[in-house]
């Protein structure tokens, strides 16, 4: 009976899994303890102990996987409570399905510093591809700021820095396992290590050296950030309000020299599209107003590049579009629009409109929305192109969360010849929605930092700048080498740009220009591709092991 209690007892268990939780949690704060991520899952590897029934294992892990995504999606409940209530009992399955393959790996000693990267940064592939995406709480992205170290993401994407952290580990777990009993073969695998280490800072220390050499000064282009809470931002009766703040600010940046203008995504509250503004619809007159305005304001003055809706009727059905719009200092529209391509689930569209109503009436309550509210995703990735100073500048567009998919970033920085067709990225966003209004004040969350966090491997990925625009913060410029520019040539923002949370204002800088072109521009995702073979097979080993081997009941 003593000896059942102990096989069986999950306090170990638990204080591992809880411990991982909380590793994973600071590591992904704004308090600059990135290195504790070389340790993050040790305790989680530890605690996939053989003396506990695979029931409770599993248990304890969706547990503690459902209390860590709880505490660290909490700033989604601002925007859907419903959604916020049930995307960590999807998100908590994860853990299951990690505990279980570690138990696996343990129970065949199998080296874990070779296992714990398909298991652990094989979920992270997943996690980044099932349904539309959610590439977030990756561990590179705890790196952002150890720029010798990331830079092999223009080779292997932002999972590779996940991979050579998970390596380490799983190293550690293995020492600890062994209790210090280092065999030859641990010594050998520590070597590898460390060499694999070494390579990715030489590698990173050789790419941050000859970066000048391939460097271009671009104009000066100047960002505008405002600071409104999403609440009043679909106030209609704000429209104008609202759009002569961005003027002003973009008379500062004007006056400081800025060529370009940008403005963050659907600050213009009207639908701007010729289409539209040509029709009889109620809100017509309001489009055509703000059209005249901004016009106005660019002619003979700068571009400005703006975030609006955009509305297409065709027979009986209306196409609603999240949009970005060029005006031009000759006072016209330019003809091209970029619609967004990758719309965010439950806050853009509900699922299964189409193909399967019964389920999507019965998940309606999961959008922020009082209302039916169904977004179209765009399908081409539109470059716009701009002449300043008798030079042709082209830049993509990536609107809100798109700047944390790989794959449509890469595919606006290349063309179908392999080309790079952009010059600088532009990342517009309303982060208004993730922020808490308290006191007359914005109250920001750790939402806006993790996000400029992520933009920084998209800029590593592909060599190009990009260049935030975004309600509450963080704007600010991430040079190709993913560095975060903490200054400008001119603005009133704060000068530290993780500090540009819950203020508004401008800055205005020069964009450089980066020429290379780089083995994931070219061939993209090939490494979370391998992952997820390596982990589908290793989760498939398991359960067929497991079932072959016919546990005692009770496990």
């Amino acid at each position: 009976m003593g000896q059942e209690t102990v096989k069986n007892n999950i306090i170990p268990v638990l204080v591992g899994f809880v411990l991982s939780a909380i590793l994973l949690t600071v590591i992904q704060t704004p308090f600059e303890l990135s290195y504790l991520a070389w340790t993050a899952w040790v305790p989680f590897m530890l605690a996939c102990r053989e003396d506990i029934s695979t029931r409770k294992l599993l248990l304890c892990a969706y547990g503690v996987g459902l209390c860590y995504w709880f505490g660290n999606l909490y700033w989604l409940s601002i925007v859907t409570l419903p959604g916020y209530l049930c995307f960590p009992f999807v998100q908590a399955l994860y853990w299951t399905v990690l505990a279980y393959c570690v138990r696996f790996v343990r129970r065949k000693k199998w080296p874990l510093f070779l296992a714990a990267p398909v298991i652990f940064v094989g979920a992270e592939a997943v996690q980044g591809y099932l349904g539309t995406g959610f590439s977030w709480y990756f561990l590179a992205h705890s790196q952002y700021a150890n720029l010798q170290l990331i830079q092999i993401c223009d080779i292997f994407g932002a999972l590779g820095v996940s991979v050579l952290i998970v390596m380490g580990n799983g190293l550690i777990a293995q020492y600890l396992l062994k209790q210090k009993q280092l065999s030859k073969g641990w010594r050998i695998e520590l070597a590898i290590f460390c060499a694999m280490l070494a390579g990715s800072w030489l590698y990173g220390d050789k790419r941050l050296a000859e970066t000048p050499e391939y460097l271009t000064q671009g104009p000066l282009v100047g960002s505008v950030q405002p600071n409104v809470p999403a609440y009043v931002k679909e106030e209609i009766d704000k429209g104008q309000e609202i759009l002569d703040g961005l003027i002003d600010k973009s008379d500062h940046c004007i006056q400081a020299g800025a060529k370009l203008v940008i403005w963050p995504e659907t600050m213009v509250l009207a639908p701007m599209n010729p289409q539209f503004i040509s029709s009889l619809y109620r809100d017509a007159p309001i489009s055509r107003q703000f059209r005249r305005h901004i016009l106005d304001f660019c002619r003979d003055n700068t571009y400005v590049l703006f975030g609006a809706s955009s509305v297409n009727t065709r027979l009986d059905n209306i196409d609603q579009y999240n949009s970005a719009f060029l005006y031009r200092p000759d006072g016209q529209a330019d003809p091209k629009r970029y619609d967004k391509i990758h719309l965010v689930p439950f806050g853009e569209y509900i699922p299964f409109k189409e193909s399967a109503p019964w389920i999507y009436r019965s998940i309606l309550f999961l959008t922020p929305y009082d209302y039916d509210y169904n977004l179209t995703a765009g399908t081409d990735h539109t470059p716009f192109a701009v002449n300043i100073d008798e030079t042709t500048y082209r830049f993509g567009v990536l609107i809100c969360y798109e700047d944390t998919d790989p794959t449509v970033t890469r595919k606006h920085v290349l063309d179908e010849n392999g080309n790079k067709r952009c010059d600088w990225l532009v990342n517009i966003s309303n982060d208004g929605w993730y922020v808490f209004f308290k006191d007359k004040k914005v109250r920001p969350t750790v939402e806006l930092a993790q996000r400029t966090a992520i933009s920084v491997f998209r800029c590593i990925e592909n060599r190009i700048s990009i260049i935030r625009s975004v309600n509450t913060g963080i704007s600010c410029l991430i040079e190709p080498t993913g560095k975060i520019r903490n200054d400008f040539q001119a603005g009133n923002l704060p000068e530290t740009a993780m500090q540009r949370q819950g203020v508004e204002g401008w800055f205005v800088d020069t964009v450089p220009i980066d020429s290379r072109i780089t083995c994931f521009s070219r061939y993209g995702r090939w490494l979370d591709w391998a992952l997820i073979v390596f982990f589908v097979a290793l989760f498939g080993l398991a359960v067929y092991d497991r079932r072959r081997n016919k546990p005692k009941a009770g496990e």
